[in-house]
């Protein structure tokens, strides 16, 4: 399994952080706030010219399914139509995945125990992971972390980052949750035993609609980290081949 990256400019609590990879780091992350926000003036326009003809045409495939099935010898033409529903159905759930991550977000913001959010999602996963024979751990602090944090999107964020560990994982293996902390900032680490990211793939992990799986739409991390740094927060992530990879979330203490 991958460990937690702990080179000098990343770990938790380390006095020789560069304020100026910071700052950098920083700036990209309001870069990509900026311009998916004018992506999401875009989104709202599209749903609305999208949505509305594509239930029409749902509807319609749908009608014309039961008229045919009144006529003798119209089974092949029946299942074309059943197909069209399909696709409509497909595009329908793109352009929702693109709304949810382009689209305009809002946050409802609680303070939050960490820990406790957790335990609450791996008890919600725990039957999926059983079902891909993954075992699940958990390694939390013993300092409770406490973060301004809307908490259904963060369970958001982490439930993408739990299946794709999962997903990186067909033959089974562990999956580890784990938090901690310094003075300012809280540690959020996903942990696979997987085969790890190939290097062609490093530098594409986070871009929008890059996928190497099979019927993947490549919008789950892209969204996991737009909400992430939503919450002024960063992920990164370190990853062996053959390893394993560890996804980890920064987010600031409240």
């Amino acid at each position: 399994m991958v460990e937690p990256d702990v080179d000098s400019k990343t770990a938790p609590g380390n006095p020789e952080d560069s304020s100026a990879d910071t700052l950098e780091r920083e700036r990209d992350r309001l870069a990509r706030l900026e311009h998916l926000a004018k992506l999401g003036e875009l989104a709202s326009g599209l749903a609305h010219e999208l949505k509305n003809p594509l239930s029409t045409i749902k509807l319609n495939l749908q009608l014309l399914q039961e008229d045919l099935s009144s006529l003798p010898g119209a089974e092949t033409s029946r299942f074309r139509a059943g197909t069209l529903r399909k696709e409509v159905d497909r595009l329908s759930h793109t352009l929702d995945d693109f709304l949810r991550f382009a689209g305009r977000l809002e946050l409802h913001l609680q303070s939050t125990r960490l820990n406790d959010l957790v335990r609450d999602l791996v008890d919600f996963f725990r039957p999926q992971a059983q079902g891909a024979n993954v075992r699940l751990h958990t390694s939390l602090c013993t300092e409770e972390p406490v973060c301004l944090l809307d908490p259904d999107l963060i369970k958001q964020a982490l439930l993408n980052l739990m299946i794709n560990g999962v997903q990186a994982m067909p033959g089974g293996g562990d999956l580890i949750i784990r938090t901690h902390l310094d003075q300012q900032r809280v540690y959020l680490d996903v942990a696979d035993t997987g085969s790890g990211v190939a290097p062609a793939s490093v530098p594409h992990v986070f871009e929008a609609y890059y996928t190497t799986k099979k019927g993947g739409t490549g919008l789950g991390l892209a969204t996991t980290r737009r909400i992430i740094e939503e919450h002024r927060g960063h992920i990164s992530f370190t990853s062996e081949t053959g390893k394993g990879t560890n996804f980890r979330l920064d987010l600031p203490r409240q």
